[in-house]
């Protein structure tokens, strides 16, 4: 057996060996009288779908967006608010979110995607912050102590959200869903013309592409993704706060894609399994852990230089396909 063949087993292994643990863990967890594994591993699980989403426009399109959880909090709020007022149903809650969460990422994209470098960082900054001192003035909704959610989200009988377990499941289940519809758009026309777009942005425009309107749609639906983890996080925590919009949690949500291994679709979900595992033990022992955290984080940088995931010998996807061939664009 070559070396790639045996790095393509273990990866096999790893992948497959990890999604069985995972689903198995709730009926582990019930054994070992230990239920707060599963609502730990249950909020590596939604901050996976955030960086997960973070990665889809930083990985392939090279989109910096150090603003990123403003859309956690708008769809954390969303169900929040709505609760608030005694609306608890999935099928308007869900919606409004999503459609909320795809709002903000289209105005936010529409005055960022013109420009680039530091000025798109700062600008999606700016946009983020602004939500977090909106998130802190209305004071109706908690202000900065923020927002507790007597009841989870109601599925009609359909979905018991009041069991961990099932929204365990359901968390998980979103998961994998994402990461089937990042792989058909990373591999689709259009998540070419991103990547296109992310190596030589004038050549696509020379070949016709409108790579403006592209790069704000995959901006959007990595917007409403994050959205659909603020869903699950007020659902899990019953609880909202601006503290989910700052740009210090847009910071964790970018390095647990750096972590991973930026550019493939398997590494954020690493990053942030593994930060927030960090994270958790860490604190355990002491109350300084964030200067132990740091030097953690630098060494497994400099010596996993593709992430985490880079480590199983895992190509990254974004090098795997050049920009599409010339032809008339669409979209």
């Amino acid at each position: 057996m070559t070396a790639t063949s045996r790095r393509i087993v273990l990866r096999a292994l790893v992948l497959w060996g990890g999604l069985a643990l995972l689903l198995v863990l709730p009926p582990a967890a019930a054994l070992a009288d230990q239920p707060f594994y599963l609502t730990l591993v249950t909020r590596m699980l939604i901050f996976a779908i955030a960086a997960l989403s973070l990665d889809l426009i930083l990985g392939y399109g090279a989109m910096v967006s150090f603003g990123h959880a403003a859309y956690l909090g708008v769809g954390a709020y969303a169900v929040g608010i709505l609760a608030y007022h005694g609306v608890n149903a999935a099928w308007i809650q869900w919606p409004v979110a999503i459609v909320a969460s795809a709002l903000v990422a289209a105005l936010i994209g529409l005055v960022s995607l013109r420009t680039s470098g530091v000025y798109f960082i700062m600008i999606t900054l700016a946009f983020a912050q602004m939500l977090y001192f909106l998130g802190i003035s209305l004071k109706i909704y908690g202000g900065d102590d923020g927002l507790t959610i007597n009841a989870r989200t109601d599925f009609g009988g359909v979905i018991d959200l009041a069991s961990n377990v099932v929204l365990y499941y359901l968390v998980l289940a979103v998961l994998l869903g994402f990461l089937l519809l990042g792989q058909r758009l990373i591999a689709s026309r259009f998540g070419m013309v991103i990547r296109g777009a992310k190596s030589n942005e004038r050549r696509m425009r020379a070949l016709g592409f409108p790579t403006v309107r592209y790069r704000l749609v995959a901006f959007v639906i990595a917007g409403t993704m994050c959205g659909v983890a603020g869903v699950l996080l007020a659902n899990l925590t019953n609880f909202t706060s601006p503290a989910y919009m700052h740009w210090t949690r847009s910071g964790e949500l970018m390095v647990m894609v750096i972590l991973g291994g930026m550019g493939s679709l398997i590494g954020p979900i690493f990053g942030a399994f593994a930060l927030l595992a960090l994270e958790e033990v860490l604190s355990s022992y002491t109350q300084h852990w964030q200067f132990i955290l740091g030097p953690v984080l630098i060494l497994i940088v400099l010596f996993a230089k593709r992430g985490i995931y880079g480590l199983l010998g895992a190509a990254r996807e974004s090098a795997a396909a050049g920009p599409p061939a010339a032809g008339p664009p669409h979209g």
